[in-house]
């Protein structure tokens, strides 16, 4: 029976480098995984597509939430993995929470959207949806307005991913505020267990993720055959100390970032990034 794990690795939402080969992030640090939770949608291509049209709408609120709920619509038809995807998160509301104790969903401009339209849909209950300048749109199964006030409005916060919860704590939850909702709760799919519940915790807002970033979840992985034992003690080591885990990456290969330098002009400038910023100082401890 196909889980969750299956869905993040066939969509490529979740990427682990080959164990000799560490991805380069933009930040000039190395690390052995990607993750895009979007790309549950169905496919990187087909979260790219909603990403343009968004991108393409914006300014017209009313007019992209209602394509975009259009698309998803069409894609929730689609793609078995997003269906299956959005049907989890309807499954985990109702477990959760009491319907009668809750007048909102909502979602976070941009991938936020993906997880949290269909659900307020086949919730039956009214989306709010928040753009990054604080508008908002109130989606119901029939209308699209701006919205100006949800006062006492209890609300559930439904996202894609979660890692130290500043999106919540700098937009979402003051936009909510600001029209005199509560945010009650939040579903996130993925939790990437950098902070986040603690923050949301603080907040008052609790959280219920689908699935951790941990070493339980590449173990899963591996156990069904999308990771190597090469490729999963890199990922543990990793997620036990990143500094040290890449530091002696680097140590017991030495031409790694040598030939970063000398590669493609992006994968060039994130080593140099190591190199200006002082990070290649990992590799010169011990």
């Amino acid at each position: 029976m196909a889980t969750i794990v299956d869905w993040l690795f066939e969509t490529g939402a979740i990427r682990v480098s080959p164990a000799e080969q560490p991805f380069w992030y933009t930040s000039g640090l190395i690390g052995p995984y990607y993750v895009n939770t979007h790309f549950l949608i169905g496919s990187e291509q087909v979260a790219n597509e909603l990403l343009a049209l968004i991108d393409n709408t914006r300014e017209q609120p009313m007019l992209c939430v209602s394509q975009v709920r259009d698309f998803l619509r069409r894609q929730y038809k689609a793609s078995s993995i997003f269906q299956q995807v959005t049907d989890t998160i309807i499954a985990t509301v109702e477990k959760q929470y009491n319907m009668n104790e809750l007048d909102y969903v909502s979602g976070g401009e941009r991938r936020d959207w993906f997880f949290s339209l269909l659900p307020a849909e086949q919730l039956d209950k009214p989306h709010l949806t928040i753009f990054k300048d604080q508008q908002v749109v109130l989606a119901t199964c029939q209308t699209v307005s701006p919205c100006t006030s949800a006062t006492e409005g209890r609300v559930l916060h439904i996202s894609d991913l979660i890692t130290e919860a500043s999106s919540y704590l700098r937009a979402w939850i003051p936009a909510l505020s600001g029209l005199g909702a509560t945010m009650k709760g939040t579903i996130t799919v993925v939790d990437r267990c950098q902070g986040g519940a603690a923050a949301l915790a603080q907040a008052n807002v609790p959280m219920t993720a689908l699935v951790q970033i941990d070493v339980n979840l590449f173990q899963e992985a591996a156990a069904r055959g999308y990771l190597t034992g090469e490729q999963l003690e890199l990922v543990a080591a990793y997620l036990t100390d990143p500094y040290e885990s890449m530091r002696q990456f680097l140590l017991a290969n030495p031409e790694f970032l040598q030939k970063a330098l000398s590669a493609d002009k992006r994968t060039a400038e994130r080593a140099q990034r190591m190199l200006a910023e002082n990070l290649y100082n990992l590799s010169q401890k011990g």
